[in-house]
């Protein structure tokens, strides 16, 4: 696990070692252990290159050094992530007469491009964002994961292409720009954060998931060779003759080739089904008591180590705890907008990012249970949206005069109701399935916003891009796959992690174990209004039946009754002080109005509170401190 940074251009750009070595410190944290640097400066007909890389040594402790070179080829590449398969593909390189130096997956890596060019990323079985100089072709390569664990970013300045595991490396470059996005600000309200490629920084690019892209003769092509699965209705193809049985085996496979290190593991374990799914498949494979890690509160009923410390009992782990107040939030929030490069989307960042630091003392990689909800259907949203086309058939006289004032007028505790109402009345897919997650739709939004946001519904955008038979289940669950996902959660378990100079591997988001599921009937992912019931089934003789029958919780952090309390004062300081940098941006009475209805107890806005709040931190501690 690592962070890259560096930049290629058509000609000499006067930049040098002690730019890239800049570059490289504002990331270091990725990577604490080592980092090198190559240059090929601009010569007749020759672009430079500039490659940067920091390193977390995870395999091969002892070398697989980047920037790492192939000296017959000419080829360069740095590297951030995992291969899983990597003992395999080298073996079929040997076979093929390729040799190797060392045992690390980096110069596995290397080799296949060597051998099998662009087409090599499809044969990996991993997170990873790579950049490799192909010297004979004259041409930079780079390619990111199907899913996107791992982050790349893209800065085009005329001829030069900036790229880097993290923004702020980006912006070290000479001349690199320091502006807002607008059109991704008016998006970031209808997501709570930005759907890629875009960022909050204006000319800042994500290389999308499942992609890969060529820079040569100062020209940008970037190509999809990945899509989940789930884009398309269920192929016509034999069901196996036990599904819960051939679940498991990947599942199970998919955690053991996820424990392959050379350096102490753990896994977080929060008490919910995924994580301690994870965690029991680790005790099958594990000579030593598996290392846990669990993060819980003050206010009892947001806590869920009660459930943590009964898997790690029945497990029989070795359990380490960490419990969090208000204090913890504001006093690392600001640092980890810093970490991010963007707003703090979701609350749970700050739990995640100091329980990484907790884990960090003992082990240096963990595995987590990211991803189970969007393969599985694990969220309420997904059992929901099969009733919105029948809900949008009521009268809309019924709907807006009569439905809506009465669920508006409904008490917190029916929040999942209120949202789904609301959400049900959203014809446009556009719309209804960011909001299920989101903070506004487009009216609410244009009402709060004293900006000029255009409405506009880009029909060719990745995550709506479903075949039109698809079901509805499989229609939800790709655009969470594809911006839910990729744009949010595993941002901010890279972030989060990598912060803490830890990494965090995922089994539930392996390719083989996403086409088996999505080659199922839809029944067994929801049931009724029950989700993961494929999970569920599996985990019968592994975890105890309180665990397994749990609804589904979500990791909430208490931020509804601490701006009530003891982070009012923050709030309404960031927000409407005259030292706020964004109260400009909004309706100065529908700003008063949100405040006041959640401090009173009339409605619960934490989801937009905390949006605004976060969109605030972020001018201050990013866009200002990178300022020229």
């Amino acid at each position: 696990m690592c962070g890259l940074t560096g930049w290629v251009s058509t000609h000499a750009t006067g930049a040098g070692a002690a730019h890239l070595r800049a570059m490289i410190h504002a990331i270091r944290h990725r990577g604490p252990d080592e980092s090198g640097e190559h240059i090929l400066y601009a010569g007749d007909a020759t672009p430079e290159v500039a490659l940067g890389h920091c390193r977390l040594s995870i395999i091969d402790v002892g070398g697989g050094q980047q920037p790492m070179g192939d000296d017959d080829s000419g080829t360069w590449l740095i590297y951030n992530g995992e291969l899983y398969n990597f003992v395999e593909l080298r073996e079929q390189l040997v076979a093929l007469g390729y040799r190797f130096n060392g045992a690390s997956d980096t110069e596995v890596v290397l080799q296949a491009y060597r051998c099998w060019g662009t087409d090599c990323v499809t044969r990996f079985r991993g997170m990873f964002a790579l950049a490799l100089w192909d010297g004979p072709g004259q041409r930079m390569f780079f390619a990111r994961d199907p899913f996107g664990k791992k982050p790349l970013f893209f800065l085009r300045q005329g001829a030069t292409l900036l790229f880097g595991s993290e923004i702020k490396s980006l912006l070290l470059f000479p001349g690199a720009p320091t502006a807002v996005n607008e059109n991704a600000l008016c998006d970031y309200f209808l997501y709570r954060y930005v759907p890629g490629p875009q960022t909050l920084y204006a000319g800042i690019e994500k290389l999308p998931p499942g992609s890969w892209a060529t820079w040569q003769d100062g020209a940008l092509q970037i190509e999809t060779y990945y899509r989940p699965p789930d884009r398309r209705p269920r192929p016509a193809t034999p069901q196996p003759a036990d599904p819960v049985a051939g679940f498991l085996s990947h599942l199970e496979d998919a955690v053991a080739v996820r424990m392959v290190s050379d350096v102490p593991f753990g896994a977080f374990l929060s008490g919910g089904l995924d994580s301690s799914a994870i965690v029991a498949l680790m005790a099958r494979h594990s000579a030593r008591p598996v290392q846990t890690y669990s993060v819980g509160f003050a206010e009892a009923r947001y806590s869920e180590l009660d459930h943590a410390r009964r898997v790690a009992k029945h497990i029989g782990a070795d359990h380490h705890e960490l419990v969090l107040s208000a204090d913890d939030l504001m006093q690392h929030l600001p640092a980890l907008v810093k970490y991010r490069d963007a707003p703090v989307s979701e609350t749970a960042d700050i739990p995640i990012y100091l329980l990484s630091l907790k884990a960090g003392e003992s082990v240096k990689m963990v595995l987590t249970g990211e991803g189970s909800d969007e393969l599985l259907g694990g969220y309420p949203k997904h059992a929901f949206e099969r009733y919105a086309r029948a809900y949008q058939w009521l009268p809309p006289l019924l709907r807006s005069h009569l439905i809506a004032p009465l669920v508006r007028a409904l008490p917190f505790r029916f929040r999942r109701i209120k949202t789904a109402l609301a959400n049900l009345d959203l014809a446009d897919d556009r719309q209804r399935l960011p909001r299920w997650f989101g903070a506004l739709s487009h009216d609410e939004r244009d009402a709060l916003l004293d900006l000029p946001c255009a409405d506009e519904r880009n029909d060719g955008a990745t995550q709506f891009a479903c075949s039109p038979g698809n079901s509805v289940l499989r229609r939800i669950l790709y655009f969470d796959q594809t911006s839910w996902l990729p744009d949010n959660l595993l941002e901010r378990g890279d972030r989060m992690t990598m912060a803490a100079s830890i990494e965090a591997r995922m089994p539930f988001l392996d390719e083989r174990l996403a086409a088996y599921v999505s080659a199922l009937p839809d029944r067994y992912r929801l049931r009724g209004h029950t989700g993961k019931w494929l999970l569920r089934q599996a985990m019968h003789e592994l975890l105890p039946a309180s665990i397994i029958k749990r609804p589904k919780i979500g990791f909430r952090v208490p931020v509804d009754l601490w701006f009530r309390g003891p982070m009012r004062d923050y709030l309404y300081d960031h927000l409407t002080s005259a030292d706020s940098r964004t109260r400009h941006y909004y309706h100065r009475p529908r700003l008063d109005a949100v405040l006041s209805e959640h401090v009173d107890g009339r409605q619960n806005h934490e989801k937009l509170l905390w949006t605004m709040l976060n969109l605030e931190l972020w001018h201050r501690h990013c866009l200002e401190s990178a300022a020229p």
